[in-house]
C-alpha cells in the first residue's frame, strides 16, 4: 500500500505556501499526500482562501480534506486574541483531526507533518501512535532563539522589553538585541498571557518526533550547529529532537498565458536596473500615508528605476487587513503631487499585488526592499538578488540581524527603529545597493548562497539528503510504535 503522508498548515498563507512546496517534494519520492485544513480559516482570510484554491488546482495529486467545523468557533483579531485565539482555535479542533486520521485506512500514514504553531496537535498522534513532526516555516536561527528563550531571563530580572537594544546572546545566533525578539515575547513574563502562551508553544515542538526547518545548512551552519549539538538544551531536563533542514521551500516562477503587467515592463528596463520594494501580503506591513510619501520622495530623488508594490494604510477595521481584504489605494492621495507624472516611465506603482518569485527571478531587478518575512528572504536568495532590510513585525526585525550580521546578503534601512525612514535615506540606501561596491559585494555574496540553495535539494545535496532521513526515520519510527 502506497504511504501517506499528513500535512496539518497553520492558518496564515506565510505558513500554508511553503509546507505545500513540501507536498512537491513527497509526492517526488512517492507518498501520497493528503492536507487536513481547519476550515473557519479559510472563512476569515481570504487572502488564504485564495491561495488553497490556487494551489489546490495546480497540485490535482494532492488530496485536500476541510475538517467538520467546530460547535463553537472562535474570531480571531488582532489584540492580544491574536495568539492566545489561534492557540486555542487549533485546541478545538484535535478532536476532528483525530478523527479525520483515524477515519484512514489502518498502518497507511507514514507521519503527519503540523505547522509549528499547531503543534496541540501532537497530542493527537501521540495518542494514535502515528509518527508526527513539527515544521517551521522560519528559520534555524528563530528556531535557537526561541527554544533558549526560557532559560536566557532568571526570574526576577527586568522583562525583555525593559532590557531595550541590550544584547542577548544565544548559542548559535549573532547577538541580539532584546527589542529585535517577537512583540509577544516583550511582555512581563511573570504575568502575560500572551507570553507564557508562546513559551508554552515553542517548546511544545520539542516533543515531536523531529523538527523540519525551511532552511538549508550552509545558509545557517551556526544556527543548525547549535542545534543538533547534543549539549543544547543542557539548561533544562528537556530532549531535543533531531533537526532536518529541508528548504529552500519556495514557490518557483510560473509561465502563465497573460503576464502581469509590472513583468511586461520589467522587459523593456536594463538588466540588474531596477529596485523593487513589496512588503508582504498582511496588512501588518501597511505603511502609513506620512512613510508612502517619504518612501515616493526618496525614490524620485535616487533616479534609479523601481517597481513598488503599494497598499493603503490600516484603515478604521485593521482585522479585515490582517485577514486578507485590502483597501484600494487612492495612489493620487497617498503620493506626492505629480509624482506618478514625473516618474512615468522610469517607475511603476503597482495596487496591493504582484506575482513577487516571478519580479525576483527577472533579470532587471536589482535589489529588492523587503520587510524580512522568512518566504521573501528565501525567494530573494534564490533569486541570487541583494536585499535592504525593512523589518515591520513578527520576527522579521531577528531575521534582519541574522540577514545583515551573519549572512551579509542584505543592508539596514535603519530609519524603520524610528518608525519613520526618511526621504533621504531610502534615496541613499537605493543608491548604494545599485551603484556602489558595496552593493556588489552583497550581489556576490547572495550570488553564492544562491548557488548553494540549489544544489542543497539536487540528487545528494544537503536537504535532500535530510529529507530522505526524515522519510526513512518515520518509517522506522512508525515500526517501532505498532510493535509497541
Amino acid at each position: 500500500m502506497r504511504k501517506t503522508i499528513v500535512l496539518y498548515p497553520g492558518l496564515f498563507v506565510s505558513h500554508f505556501v511553503p509546507m505545500m512546496q513540501l507536498a512537491d517534494a513527497l509526492l517526488e519520492e512517492d507518498y501520497a499526500v493528503v492536507v487536513a485544513l481547519i476550515g473557519d480559516s479559510t472563512e476569515q482570510d481570504t487572502t488564504f482562501a485564495a491561495a488553497i484554491d490556487r494551489i489546490a488546482s495546480s497540485k490535482p495529486s494532492v488530496t485536500f480534506r476541510t475538517l467538520p467545523r467546530i460547535q463553537n468557533p472562535l474570531t480571531i483579531t488582532t489584540d492580544v486574541m491574536l495568539q492566545l485565539g489561534y492557540f486555542e482555535l487549533i485546541r478545538r479542533y484535535n478532536e476532528q483531526l483525530g478523527e479525520f486520521l483515524c477515519s484512514m485506512p489502518p498502518r497507511s500514514i507514514h507521519a503527519v507533518i503540523v505547522d509549528s504553531f499547531s503543534n496541540v496537535a501532537l497530542d493527537v498522534t501521540k495518542e494514535l501512535g502515528i509518527p508526527a513532526y513539527s515544521f517551521f516555516t522560519t528559520n534555524a536561527t528563530y528556531v535557537a532563539v526561541c527554544l533558549q528563550l526560557p532559560w536566557i531571563r532568571v526570574e526576577g530580572q527586568p522583562s525583555f522589553k525593559e532590557l531595550g537594544d541590550a544584547t542577548l546572546n544565544f548559542r548559535g545566533v549573532p547577538p541580539m538585541p532584546a527589542s529585535h525578539l517577537l512583540e509577544d515575547m516583550l511582555e512581563d513574563p511573570e504575568s502575560g498571557e500572551v507570553y507564557k502562551a508562546m513559551t508554552h508553544s515553542d517548546l511544545k515542538n520539542l516533543e515531536a518526533d523531529g523538527i523540519l526547518v525551511n532552511t538549508f545548512t550552509s545558509l545557517e551552519a551556526r544556527a543548525v550547529g547549535a542545534l543538533t549539538d547534543p549539549q543544547f538544551l543542557t539548561k533544562s531536563e528537556l530532549k531535543m529532537p533531531p533537526v532536518y533542514c529541508v528548504g529552500p521551500l519556495v514557490e518557483r516562477a510560473v509561465d502563465t498565458k497573460e503576464k502581469h503587467e509590472c513583468l511586461a515592463w520589467l522587459d523593456e528596463q536594463p538588466e540588474h536596473s531596477v529596485v523593487f520594494l513589496c512588503f508582504g501580503s498582511a496588512g501588518t506591513g501597511n505603511h502609513s500615508e506620512v512613510q508612502l510619501k517619504e518612501i515616493a520622495v526618496g525614490l524620485e530623488r535616487s533616479g534609479h528605476r523601481f517597481l513598488w508594490v503599494v497598499r493603503a494604510p490600516l484603515g478604521d477595521n485593521p482585522e479585515k487587513e490582517l485577514f486578507g481584504v485590502h483597501a484600494n489605494p487612492d495612489l493620487h492621495t497617498l503620493l506626492p503631487e505629480g509624482f506618478l507624472e514625473r516618474t512615468k516611465g522610469r517607475g511603476l506603482v503597482v495596487k496591493l499585488w504582484v506575482p513577487q518569485v516571478d519580479v525576483l527571478h527577472h533579470k532587471a531587478t536589482g535589489a529588492f526592499v523587503t520587510h524580512c518575512g522568512w518566504n521573501s528572504v528565501l525567494e530573494g536568495i534564490t533569486a541570487g538578488v541583494s536585499m535592504l532590510c525593512w523589518p515591520l513585525y513578527a520576527e522579521q526585525k531577528m531575521n534582519k540581524v541574522f540577514m545583515v550580521e551573519e549572512a551579509g546578503i542584505g543592508m539596514e534601512v535603519v530609519g524603520w527603529q524610528e518608525e519613520l525612514v526618511k526621504a533621504e535615506e531610502v534615496e541613499a540606501k537605493v543608491r548604494l545597493m545599485l551603484d556602489s561596491e558595496e552593493g556588489e559585494k552583497l550581489r556576490a555574496r547572495v550570488t553564492a548562497h544562491k548557488e548553494a540553495a540549489a544544489a542543497a535539494w539536487k540528487n545528494g545535496g544537503l536537504s535532500h539528503r535530510a529529507f530522505g532521513r526524515f522519510l526513512l526515520d518515520a518509517g522506522n519510527l512508525g515500526k517501532e510504535l505498532r510493535h509497541a
